[in-house]
């Protein structure tokens, strides 16, 4: 009798990418390394392009993804599917980009090129109304926009922001992340997400709309920080925000 033909390579690499994530995983758990290599390859570039919109450096970025795939690889057994295994990968890759930003004292840099036209309009209905403030920037011709001037303002206003709205910011706006798959990303609620959102974006808002108003002679107004209240402090976050 004829020994029993093995899959070729090319065969099984070909069977392994018709398996859906939670199928991978769970082989991966037996630790099939073949499994784990084609997760690897499902979600590398995207990882890479995620890493990278926190660093802003290719080759921080790659370490960033290196360090994240063989966390997870060795994490897998903790890996408990509650949430979906794309989510898990992007949380554990926004927290080793924020750690290292953290130890080097860096915020996350942003291009303006990086930004929808119209990701601060006051028509957005994802997160709820902006409200009125001064004249309507967005109406700004795009020369304007993309001024030196506004690209410092704009940098400046996503520094001033607390890390927890930063965050939420670079994902939903930035990466493109729908508010639901930015919650699960970073593991909070979707009500949550829309709350610190919507203060980002206040923030930012009035920051570059100061780049227009100014004093009256061009210069750049006041740089709009986090919500505070009537003492100065910054507003506690309450469910939900």
């Amino acid at each position: 009798m004829a020994p029993e033909e093995q899959p070729s390579t090319e065969a099984r690499s070909e069977a392994l990418s018709a398996l859906s994530d939670d199928e991978l995983v769970a082989r991966a758990r037996q630790r099939d390394f073949a499994a784990f290599e084609t997760l690897v390859d499902r979600y590398q570039d995207k990882v890479y392009r995620l890493a990278f919109r926190f660093v802003r450096n290719e080759t921080e970025a790659k370490e960033i993804v290196q360090e994240t795939l063989l966390s997870v690889w060795r994490k897998l057994d903790g890996f408990k599917g509650e949430s979906q295994f794309s989510s898990w990968l992007y949380r554990v890759t926004s927290n080793a980009a924020l750690m290292r930003l953290r130890s080097q004292r860096r915020h996350p840099e942003v291009s303006t090129e990086d930004l929808e036209p119209g990701f601060l309009d006051t028509r957005s209905t994802d997160v709820g109304e902006l409200g009125p403030v001064g004249e309507n920037w967005a109406r700004r011709p795009d020369e304007e926009l993309l001024s030196e001037e506004m690209r410092h303002q704009l940098q400046q206003a996503i520094d001033d922001l607390p890390e927890i709205y930063r965050t939420v910011f670079l994902v939903r706006d930035v990466d493109g992340f729908s508010t639901e798959e930015t919650a699960e990303a970073l593991g909070i609620s979707v009500p949550t997400v829309k709350t610190r959102l919507h203060r980002a974006r206040i923030a930012l808002r009035e920051a570059i709309g100061a780049v227009f108003e100014g004093n009256g002679e061009g210069t750049p107004g006041r740089v709009a920080r986090a919500p505070r209240d009537a003492s100065g402090r910054s507003k506690p976050e309450r469910d939900g925000d």
